[in-house]
Order: C-alpha cells, then sequence, then structure tokens
C-alpha cells in the first residue's frame, strides 16, 4: 500500500480538540475520507471514519439513533435495551467505516496524515492562505449524471 496523496482542511475553532479533517488516496485510485486529526493528551492522533450505530423502532421501523428517546418518525418512547456492547462490556455507539487492520499499517497511515497537518498548519500562516478543498473531483475520473 502506497499513500499516494492527503488533503488536510483545518477547522475554524481553535479551542476545540477536532483540528482538521483529512482525506487520503491510496495507490492513487482509492479514497478514505472524514479521517479526523484530534488532539489527545499525548499528542494528536488520527481518528478513522465511523458512522453513529442505529436501530429501528418497533412501532414504525424508522431509524433511530442509540441514545435515542423517542422515536423520530413516530415518536414512541424507545426502549433502552437497543444498546450494542463492545468486547470490554461499553456501549457501541459508533462504527467504523474503515480502518487498518494491524498496528503497521495504524502507524504509516498515522504518521503520514500528522505529517501533512503539521504541513498544512505551517501553510496557514503564510499570507493569502487558500484551504484545501476535500471534496473537489479529480479531473480524470467520470462524473455519473
Amino acid at each position: 500500500m502506497k499513500i499516494t496523496e492527503v488533503r488536510v482542511n483545518l477547522t475554524a475553532n481553535k479551542d476545540d480538540r477536532l483540528k482538521a479533517f483529512c482525506s487520503m488516496t491510496i495507490d492513487g485510485e482509492f479514497v478514505v475520507r472524514d479521517i479526523k486529526i484530534i488532539e489527545g493528551t499525548d499528542g494528536h492522533f488520527a481518528a478513522m471514519p465511523s458512522r453513529k450505530m442505529s436501530s429501528n423502532c418497533e412501532r414504525c421501523g424508522g431509524k433511530n439513533h442509540l441514545k435515542a428517546k423517542y422515536c423520530n418518525y413516530c415518536g414512541k418512547a424507545l426502549t433502552g435495551s437497543r444498546d450494542r456492547k463492545d468486547f470490554k462490556g461499553r456501549m457501541r455507539l459508533y462504527a467504523d467505516v474503515a480502518h487498518p487492520i494491524n498496528a503497521k499499517c495504524r502507524t504509516e497511515i498515522q504518521d503520514r496524515l500528522i505529517a501533512a497537518f503539521k504541513e498544512e498548519v505551517e501553510k496557514s500562516k503564510q499570507p493569502g492562505y487558500k484551504p484545501v478543498e476535500l471534496d473537489t473531483p479529480e479531473e480524470d475520473v467520470p462524473q455519473i449524471v
């Protein structure tokens, strides 16, 4: 695996722990978007894209996030037994959309993303800085109409 491109979009709120969103291109052919750069107690780290876990309402079948008390569709009170536990017995509220399989891969990805983040922070200090567009379509990718 070769990371061929990293794009970093810095967040506006400097007091927040979330510092940036990134997209990463692998082998010039596969893109992973919505990777977050977060400031932790031991420095910055990369959080892979994830989605909120949900369950269906018993009455109408509508999807609701796990912490919802009432159905977003029919208003019925939702039961507390909808939670899913992880291997440590904690409630799983999010599921990864994409993630590395082993520690070596995670380290490689995180090191590259953090380096790109630091470069973007330095660029942002220059006069006339323009933020990177993460969702700009590639020129050679055919657009579906």
